[in-house]
């Protein structure tokens, strides 16, 4: 791995990680750690749209915080503008990191990847990893697939 792509791919990791240590939530973090990269200028309120996605929607368990985060940040990215669109770019994009999710993790529900209960010390810790890990596999699936370029964000 080129020396600028593993710095970017740590990077993110660190900073996804950073997030949820600080307070953010899974898909709160995952946001903030990639939004220079795909909404640099965007409102700070925009973390806001995240929240609910948390501990598997709301704390439902199911399909993880971290993974529909990461979706989102690929909509910023190639989602479309207006119903006459194509939603095959997105489409494609969102179900390949799904399909790269599950294969490095084993699963996409919450509650299998993280089976202590929610808000206890093993699960925040758990989260964290997850977290982090997720931060990563989304920078190197944004280089590989083109998504971004390797360069750091000012």
């Amino acid at each position: 791995m080129p020396v600028e792509r593993e710095a970017m791919v740590l990077e993110a990791r660190n900073r996804a990680g950073d997030y949820f240590r600080n307070g953010y939530n899974c898909a709160e973090a995952v946001f903030m750690a990639f939004q220079p990269y795909v909404a640099p200028g965007a409102d700070p309120q925009l973390v806001r749209m995240f929240t609910g996605f948390g501990g598997g929607l709301g704390h439902a368990g199911c399909i993880c915080g971290a993974l529909t985060g990461s979706v989102a940040v690929l909509g910023l990215l190639k989602g479309r503008t207006d119903n006459h669109g194509s939603r095959e770019t997105i489409y494609n994009l969102a179900r390949a990191f799904h399909d790269r999710f599950e294969a490095v993790l084993g699963a996409t529900c919450c509650r299998s990847l993280n089976p202590h209960p929610f808000d206890t010390p093993e699960h925040l810790r758990n989260c964290l990893k997850i977290t982090g890990n997720t931060g990563r596999l989304l920078m190197e699936f944004l280089l590989d697939n083109g998504l971004l370029d390797n360069s750091v964000p000012a």
